[in-house]
Parts: C-alpha cells; sequence; structure tokens
C-alpha cells in the first residue's frame, strides 16, 4: 500500500492533481522570478510581487555529484554515515523563469548532461505517521 505524501512545506512545494508544483514570486514591476517565495524583488526592490507556480520542466544547467552525507541539521539522513547513498544535486533552468537549485533523483554521472531535458517530482524524506514526508526533486525526463 502506497504511503500517502505530504509536502515538506506547502510554501515551497505544493502537490497537485496534477503534480507537484514550486512555488514562487513574480515581481510584477520587472517581472523577475524568485524561489522560494519572497515579499520583495531581488532585482528591483520593489514589493509588487505576486505568489505564482513555477514551470515544472526545464533543462540541466550544471550539476554535481554529493558524495558524502552534509551535516546535520538541515541534513536529515541516517545517523550512521556508512548508510549514506550519494545523490545528485544541481541547477535546472525553467526557461523564462529562473534556475532552481534542486535534488536529481540521478547520481550516474554517465547519466547525466549540461542541457538534458529535467521534470520536477518528489522525492521522500522520511516517513512520519504513515505518510511520506517529500521534498522536490529534478527527474531525467529521457
Amino acid at each position: 500500500m502506497a504511503l500517502t505524501q505530504v509536502s515538506i512545506r506547502d510554501d515551497i512545494l505544493e502537490l497537485t492533481d496534477d503534480g507537484p508544483r514550486l512555488m514562487g514570486m513574480r515581481c510584477t514591476d520587472c517581472d523577475n522570478y524568485v524561489f522560494p517565495f519572497q515579499k520583495g524583488c531581488s532585482r528591483c526592490t520593489g514589493t509588487n510581487v505576486e505568489r505564482v507556480a513555477l514551470g515544472t520542466e526545464g533543462k540541466l544547467w550544471a550539476w554535481t555529484i554529493q558524495g558524502f552525507p552534509p551535516k546535520s541539521p538541515p541534513y536529515l539522513g541516517e545517523a550512521d554515515p556508512k548508510a549514506f547513498e550519494p545523490y545528485g544535486v544541481g541547477y535546472v533552468e525553467i526557461e523564462g523563469q529562473l534556475k532552481v537549485e534542486a535534488r536529481l533523483t540521478e547520481a550516474d554521472p554517465e547519466k547525466l548532461k549540461i542541457g538534458m531535458s529535467m521534470r520536477l517530482t518528489t522525492v521522500a524524506l522520511r516517513e512520519e505517521e504513515g505518510r511520506d514526508i517529500v521534498t522536490y526533486a529534478f527527474e531525467p525526463t529521457a
């Protein structure tokens, strides 16, 4: 039986019937997009901003493999460093909006290429009260 998914933070990641959506901000003065949401624009310093759902597909702009456990907190992994599994981290450019730093579902360097098509998905962080607490990630589309 599949566990119910719950977003780690609804203000960053909404789980919709159409799939996951990153929630960002668009400045209505200069059309700058920001993720995550901010109350002011980092480009023009304006405060005329709106909450927007960002695109769900993009191109891999840069990437690396996280080969060792990050510091805790914020890392929520196993207490045993030997249980750590490397994972991909990268920037995905959502055309016409921005670049998002995200975990990647692929950790094999031979399968990651700059410019490859990526799609927003979720990955489970932990199980809590019979639910999967998930965060966002990007996966290759091919």
